[in-house]
C-alpha cells in the first residue's frame, strides 16, 4: 500500500531518513519556486535551493496536526525565512560585484598565461599578471567554483573533499554544499590555497607543490590539517 502524504510526513518527523529523501523530492518544485524568489540578489540558484531544502527539512521537524494548516502552508515561509537569513547574515555564497570582476581576471589570465607558457601558470605567474596576491586568488576562485568541485575526484588518489571529510546524515547531506563552501572559505590563507588546488582544480599534490613553490611534504601536511579542521567544523 503506497504510503499517504500525512504517513511520509509523520514518519520524515519521526527521524525516518529515507522517508525525508522523499519529502524533499516530491516537494522539489514548491522549494524551488521559493528560491526563484530570490534570485539576483547574489547567491547562485543551486545554492538558494540547498537553503531552501534546509528550510524545508526544518519545516518538516516543527510540523504539528494541531496547527490547523497545510503543511504547505507552514513549509513556504520556513523555507523563505532561512533564504533571507542566509543572505542578510552575508553568508559565504553570496559574492560581490568586486570578486566576481576579480575572479573574471583571473581566468582571464589563466587562459592567456595557459597559452603563451604550453602549460599551468603558477600562480605566481598569475599573481604577476593581475597584480593580486595569491591568497586572493584563491579566494577568487573558491567563491566562484561551481556547486559541484565539492563532488569533484582530487588528482591522483580520487576523493572528493565531501568523502575526506566522512559520511553526513540525511539533512547534512541536502546542505554539504553551502556548509563546506562556507567552511572552507574560513581556511587559514595558504590551508585555503591547497583545499582549492586540490578539489576545486581537481590537482595532484606534485602540480600544487609546484603551483604553490612549495615541497610535496609541505602541501601533505597543509592538506591534511585543513581536512582536520572542516572535519571539525562541520561535525
Amino acid at each position: 500500500m503506497t504510503p499517504t502524504l500525512g504517513d511520509t510526513l509523520r514518519a520524515a518527523r519521526n527521524g525516518d531518513n529515507e522517508a525525508m529523501e522523499r519529502m524533499v523530492r516530491e516537494n522539489s518544485g514548491l522549494i524551488w519556486s521559493v528560491a526563484r524568489r530570490f534570485f539576483g540578489r547574489g547567491a547562485e540558484p543551486d545554492d538558494l535551493y540547498q537553503l531552501g531544502c534546509m528550510g524545508f527539512i526544518k519545516a518538516v521537524r516543527g510540523f504539528d496536526d494541531s496547527f490547523g494548516t497545510q503543511f504547505s502552508t507552514y513549509a513556504v515561509p520556513k523555507i523563505a525565512g532561512e533564504i533571507r537569513r542566509f543572505l542578510r547574515d552575508d553568508g559565504a555564497v553570496k559574492v560581490s560585484r568586486s570578486l566576481k570582476e576579480r575572479a573574471a581576471a583571473v581566468r582571464a589570465a589563466r587562459i592567456f598565461l595557459e597559452q603563451q607558457l604550453g602549460r599551468e601558470p603558477a600562480l605566481s605567474e598569475i599573481s604577476e599578471k593581475t597584480g593580486l596576491s595569491l591568497e586572493d586568488i584563491a579566494a577568487c576562485e573558491l567563491a566562484t567554483a561551481p556547486s559541484e568541485s565539492l563532488q569533484r575526484e582530487s588528482g591522483e588518489d580520487g576523493f572528493t573533499l565531501e568523502q575526506m571529510l566522512g559520511d553526513q546524515g540525511q539533512e547534512e547531506k541536502l546542505v554539504e554544499r553551502v556548509a563546506l563552501r562556507e567552511a572552507v572559505s574560513r581556511l587559514p590563507d595558504r590551508e585555503r590555497s591547497v583545499i582549492v588546488l586540490r578539489y576545486f582544480r581537481a590537482m595532484t599534490q606534485s602540480d600544487a607543490a609546484r603551483i604553490l613553490g612549495v615541497s610535496q611534504v609541505q602541501i601533505s601536511r597543509l592538506e591534511k590539517r585543513a581536512v582536520e579542521k572542516l572535519r571539525e567544523e562541520l561535525q
